[in-house]
């Protein structure tokens, strides 16, 4: 292995450089597709676990999971604090236990509704912990290399461009090759990022610089101007989560799309996503951070609405939804990151106790995911919709839980966002040129 010398904030960052950071951010993010969703759709249409048993314990999973990041956010922290190697050699034995995590998920050794549904749970718990940890100190090791806004942004972009190629990837090998083709791919993937990050630029470590734990563990929420920000992001979490949630139920049974269909609808949101991310970089230098998200929001509702009065064999119009309201996710991955980096610098946490402020952010993105299967896969059944159900009434309300309630939460976040952080006069300013 290469050895990487500790990074200079004031450089220029070279493409090599930015790619061995990055690339962990592929299977980091090809993992979440498969963990939320395609796994709630395994159990509950190939493994014959009701809809109301896999909402519940997915719900409870994640609200776990979610729980303990502050914790994993503090550990993170506290493995900075010693050795670049400590955290090295901690992001590959969480490589190891995510990737035997999430193949034991996948083909579980039991049969039976309560044994399958004890695995489900065992499982995600295990994956899901190894993942949380490695997505905080993947984050972490990118805020701790600092530099001024270009220099992060460049950074952040790197990590999350190679978030949505794994996105995109797992969304064509999970719908359209199978389960095994994607773990095999998932794991090549990691040890590949995890290969990469000792190559990467090193940010510079503070040996003996931790402070107890008790003083920072809650410290991110007494600050007024984190919890204003994780409120709108938060809600606006939600939103976009129930539709990953229930993308294919409505694809299978709503449109009678075919496999093939289902993983184009996914490429299509991914890339349409990414490519929009340069726009989306565009319109923060003219609006600021938070104007910028609040079109994204906007847009978002103009875009995906419609999809509540689409019926049986509109492949055409939902892959066109697909598109423009995947130009409106750019929004959603540009601008909350960079806000949470800017806060956490401007109260002079950074290099610190930045895992605190992940653990707690990470908790957010958890909890959305935990409340949009937990609250709208029993709420469909209570409704009379089943997978594979054809009445009209069950596909209906389908059709809206799936898309007019998350546009009214994003409605909502868009309110949020201008009374607690436009509006607010202290609020969390944007970087303007």
């Amino acid at each position: 292995m290469t050895r990487a010398l500790p990074w200079n904030a004031s450089q220029v960052l070279p493409w090599r450089a930015g790619l061995a950071y990055g690339l962990l951010g592929l299977p980091l993010a090809f993992a979440a597709l498969p963990l939320y969703v395609v796994l709630p759709h395994y159990y509950a249409s190939d493994r014959g676990l009701s809809l109301a048993t896999v909402g519940a314990l997915l719900m409870l999973v994640r609200l776990i999971d979610a729980g303990a990041e502050p914790l994993l956010g503090r550990l993170s922290d506290r493995v900075y604090h010693r050795t670049v190697h400590a955290v090295l050699w901690m992001a590959g034995l969480l490589v190891l236990l995510l990737g035997v995590g999430m193949a034991g998920l996948f083909f579980p050794r039991v049969q039976g509704p309560a044994a399958l549904a004890a695995w489900m749970v065992a499982g995600l718990l295990f994956t899901c912990l190894a993942h949380s940890l490695l997505v905080i100190t993947h984050q972490a090791w990118g805020v701790r290399l600092g530099g001024d806004a270009a220099q992060r942004s460049r950074i952040v972009a790197w990590r999350e461009g190679a978030g949505l190629v794994g996105v995109v990837t797992a969304s064509a090998l999970s719908v359209a090759w199978g389960a095994g083709t994607m773990l095999a791919v998932f794991t090549l993937a990691l040890v590949a990022g995890w290969w990469a990050l000792w190559r990467a630029p090193r940010p510079r470590f503070a040996a003996g610089a931790w402070q107890a734990p008790e003083a920072r563990l809650w410290q991110p929420l007494a600050e007024p101007a984190f919890r204003r920000l994780l409120a709108v992001f938060l809600c606006n979490g939600i939103a976009s989560a129930i539709p990953a949630a229930l993308m294919l139920f409505f694809a299978q049974d709503r449109l009678l799309a075919t496999q093939a269909h289902i993983a184009l609808f996914l490429v299509l949101y991914f890339v349409s996503g990414a490519l929009s991310m340069p726009l989306w970089v565009r319109v923060v230098r003219r609006l600021g951070l938070e104007w910028a998200w609040l079109a994204g929001m906007l847009v978002a509702v103009a875009c995906f609405g419609w999809a509540a009065g689409l019926g049986s064999g509109q492949v055409v119009a939902f892959g066109l939804i697909c598109v423009l309201s995947g130009a409106a996710l750019g929004a959603d991955l540009a601008v909350p990151g960079a806000l949470l980096a800017l806060l956490i610098e401007r109260h002079g946490a950074q290099g610190v106790h930045d895992g605190a402020y992940l653990g707690w952010w990470n908790l957010a993105t958890k909890l959305n995911l935990a409340l949009a299967a937990g609250l709208t896969l029993p709420l469909l059944q209570w409704l009379g919709y089943q997978p594979g159900s054809q009445d009209p009434l069950a596909l209906q309300r389908l059709a809206w839980i799936y898309a007019l309630l998350p546009c009214a939460l994003k409605l909502m976040a868009a309110y949020l966002l201008y009374r607690l952080l436009i509006a607010f006069p202290h609020r969390t300013q944007g970087v303007t040129p």
